[in-house]
């Protein structure tokens, strides 16, 4: 790889630029799709990732392909393996796609020798190894000693430290894959230069999960809504109730902690002013709107009510730059939905505006409400999406940069 290629410290390395003709390139990818019966759901994330095969192909490299799939935790599961995922590989690319019946071993190494320019390959489940989660040096060798130079297009598990993630990295001439580009184009232009006013909006379950993203955003955005269940320990913080949903002591130091740092950093957050509660989440026929300070303390919160909606809408409508993390109510019951559904169109709806979806619920959220497609970006990470960005960077995409010029495996 030529000096050339590393123009600055620290700059990424685009598929674009790695030398692969006639090379063998290992591309790791994250098709943990979802399935039902061997049957893919959602192949978002395996179309997602074409426009970097479809390069290293017509490239003249020779393509294997790195995924896990499930949690076998380092055992085989049948149930696991990739194959179904290959099989809807192939009907996208229109050619067959063998699977090798391992990841780094006797089945993988005599598939690889027998590839030839523009053939493509993929290794089983890498968790089927019980080095992979560990980033075990001597699987990654194994791993790496496969290929040339090595491709990571999956943003998804970027924030995980794991042999095919940042073990292989280390060990490859590396690149990042035109999905991971996008992602972090998008999301660190987003987060350091957004047009303003900024405003998000983070929802979900617990504070505790999300208490660093909120802080880093507290010190980025014009406004932030905080809404859904995570709203709860800030009501119980301003002397209010939580209904039955219940608070601990930690996620209420939490929200004492941020509500003070948002008066120190003279930023605008905003909690819901009224919510829709429910008995429990399997009596729907009991819902009904309340004040934010008035929740009956046998009911729980299960969605925003139509006050909140209104003035979360409108705030948004006045926003250059949203950033949306979390539902604000339990969108998997229709009858909770509401909130969540209507946040997506209207956000789909903005005019002139970069709207950024990003975490495992939001962005199946906008999926479900038909609306993914209207927006300017929508990530393909959950947790990835959210410590990115809270930290601006990712254990795989700092592996990306420590790769060295030349292997260091053979």
């Amino acid at each position: 790889m030529s000096q050339e290629l590393r123009q600055a410290v620290g700059e990424l390395i685009p598929v674009s630029a790695l030398p692969c003709r006639g090379k063998t390139v290992l591309v790791r990818v994250d098709y943990n799709v979802p399935m039902a019966d061997g049957v893919i759901l959602d192949d978002t994330r395996i179309t997602a990732t074409l426009p970097t095969l479809n390069l290293l192909l017509e490239g003249g490299a020779k393509v294997v392909i790195a995924t896990h799939l499930g949690r076998p935790k380092g055992k085989v599961v049948d149930e696991l393996s990739v194959a179904p995922v290959a099989g809807r590989l192939s009907d996208l690319l229109g050619r067959r796609i063998p699977v090798a019946g391992d990841v780094a071993g006797s089945s993988a190494r005599r598939l690889v020798e027998q590839m030839q320019p523009g053939d493509l390959l993929m290794l089983e489940n890498v968790r089927f190894e019980a080095g992979e989660e560990s980033n075990d040096p001597a699987f990654a060798a194994a791993l790496a000693s496969l290929a040339d130079c090595y491709v990571n297009d999956a943003f998804a598990t970027a924030h995980r430290a794991h042999a095919s993630t940042a073990g292989v990295a280390r060990l490859l001439p590396s690149a990042a894959g035109l999905l991971m580009m996008r992602e972090i184009e998008v999301l660190q232009k987003v987060l350091t230069e957004p047009a303003r006013p900024f405003l998000a909006i983070v929802g979900g379950a617990k504070v505790g999960s999300k208490v660093g993203l909120l802080r880093s955003l507290l010190g980025k955005v014009d406004l932030l809504w905080v809404v859904g269940a995570m709203a709860m320990p800030f009501f119980v913080a301003l002397g209010k109730s939580s209904g039955s949903y219940p608070v601990a002591e930690a996620e209420l130091q939490m929200a004492k902690e941020l509500l003070e740092a948002a008066r120190e950093a003279g930023a605008t957050l905003r909690l819901p002013v009224d919510c829709r509660v429910a008995a429990s989440m399997d009596a729907p026929e009991t819902m009904r709107a309340v004040a934010w300070d008035a929740i009956p303390t046998d009911m729980m919160s299960v969605d925003i009510g139509p006050e909140t909606l209104a003035r979360l809408l409108s705030d948004c409508a006045t926003a250059r730059t949203v950033v949306w993390n979390g539902p604000p109510g339990v969108y998997e019951v229709e009858q909770f939905s509401h909130g969540t559904t209507a946040l997506a169109t209207g956000l789909s709806q903005m005019e002139g505006a970069a709207v950024v979806v990003g975490g495992g619920d939001a962005v199946a959220a906008v999926e479900r409400a038909g609306v993914a497609s209207r927006m300017h970006h929508v990530s393909t990470g959950g947790g990835a999406t959210l410590e990115f960005m809270e930290k601006l960077t990712l254990p795989g995409i700092e592996a990306l940069r420590a790769a060295p010029a030349e292997p260091l495996v053979r």
